[in-house]
């Protein structure tokens, strides 16, 4: 068993290094490993027992099928996203931010911080931070704000907002087995944290930095699209409208999401309805068509790893590194958060679910292991340079996305030790 407990281990640091290389797409890698983990553990192709985990049927036909609530919760989340964007209300929110703040750098930097994190709880995923990022970036260089600065003001509101984002819950609730009542329980642990965190370092910086360039030349596909279509004022609290109904009234997902979306259009009352509720559809399920592929990967990799004859190999390792008390369970996911940057071990986009399933089966509480995953992943969502999002933004901004990593890795470590701390005292 020890030998095959080596080859394991092996298989995790060959793909993590791949992964973390970019030699090796996370899209391919996940699927690879799981199918590479069964067959060192000796779990069959094909058995005529029901009980017993195969390679084609647990890992490959319902790992696939493992998080088919976050898959649906993440499409309708990318639908609802892009009649945020059709309808005008992306665009008029950011506009009255902007003339809220006037010239004033750190009040702009701070409204768009706020002002994206709000659209970020609605609609995540490239498309969207492509969206909002070519308008807030080039007012705040305008406004004298640091590339570096506008890129830390995009990237901070893109991982507040993902914790609020109901669409993006989906995955812990399949991975744990929790009620999304469950996980808004517990998100302003992961949440509080990080915003206040977020605006200490943004202020920090603006005051550190100083004032930029104030030139900038707006890139053509930046100035194209929207008709600027006035919309009523009251339509600018939709993004919020799926938040409150999971957070209020308890709602599932998806649920929640088609409330939203039909209160924005009753809201704005837009015209030709209709075409707006198809088109979103197309094009939200074409701007996570890459995130859905992950998660077919993710589930059969869970799915792997929870097999018996892989968890009998694995689970003793885990047993020995398992935080067993508060004191401890604040260090291990506080020392190592870290990790769960180039798709590491606590990246729940990467290997983490796999990881997360692991701890539960070797003891820890499902409500334990979530936290612990959400209050790591502000780390990934913020500073981890495979990001697509963070990617884009650097380039857009001509920043060093290593830079952004190195600057702004000690504040999401201090904001992950106190959301521990707290999490710590609820959870034990």
């Amino acid at each position: 068993m020890w030998v095959q407990a080596i080859g394991v281990l092996l298989v995790f640091l060959i793909f993590a290094a791949l992964m973390m290389t970019r030699k090796l797409p996370t899209i391919l890698a996940l699927p690879s490993m799981a199918i590479l983990f069964a067959l060192i553990a000796g779990v069959p192709w094909i058995s005529s027992s029901p009980d017993t985990a195969t390679l084609s049927g647990t890992i490959l036909a319902q790992g696939s099928m493992r998080l088919s609530t976050a898959i649906a919760g993440l499409i309708f989340g990318a639908w609802f996203g892009q009649i945020l964007n059709k309808v005008g209300i992306t665009k008029s929110i950011i506009r009255k931010a902007a003339e809220l703040a006037g010239d004033k750098p750190v009040l702009i930097a701070i409204l768009f911080f706020i002002t994206a994190s709000i659209i970020f709880s609605a609609a995540s995923g490239l498309g969207m931070v492509i969206l909002v990022g070519t308008i807030v970036i080039p007012i705040m260089l305008t406004a004298g704000i640091s590339q570096f600065v506008a890129s830390l003001v995009l990237l901070c509101s893109v991982g507040v907002g993902v914790l609020f984002n109901v669409s993006n819950w989906a995955v812990y609730v399949d991975v744990m087995g929790l009620p999304v009542s469950t996980v808004a329980d517990y998100t302003l642990i992961a949440a509080v944290p990080l915003f206040i965190i977020s605006l200490l370092m943004i202020v920090f910086y603006i005051k550190r930095d100083g004032r930029g360039r104030k030139a900038w030349a707006m890139p053509a596909a930046a100035s194209s699209g929207g008709e600027g279509r006035k919309v009523p004022a009251i339509a600018l609290i939709s993004p919020l409208v799926p938040v409150i109904m999971v957070f209020a009234f308890k709602m599932d997902i998806v649920p929640a999401v088609i409330i939203g979306a039909l209160a924005t259009l009753l809201l704005s009352w837009p015209k030709r309805p209709i075409h707006i509720l198809s088109s979103s559809l197309v094009e939200g399920i074409q701007d996570v068509a890459g995130a859905l592929a992950l998660m077919i990967g993710i589930g059969m990799l869970v799915n792997s790893v929870m097999a018996p004859q892989v968890t009998a190999i694995i689970s003793p390792l885990i047993e020995s590194v398992l935080p067993n008390s508060p004191l401890m369970y604040i260090l291990f996911f506080t020392l190592l958060s870290p990790l769960a940057i180039y798709r590491g071990p606590l990246n729940v986009w990467g290997l983490g679910s796999g990881i997360a399933a692991l701890f539960v089966g070797a003891g820890m509480t499902p409500v334990a292991a979530m936290l612990a995953l959400r209050v790591v992943s502000n780390v990934q969502s913020i500073a981890d340079p495979t990001n697509s999002h963070n990617v884009w933004v650097a380039d857009f901004t001509k920043s060093d996305i290593n830079e952004i990593l190195k600057k702004t890795l000690p504040w999401l470590v201090a904001a992950v030790l106190i959301s521990m701390v707290w999490g710590a005292f609820v959870v034990f």
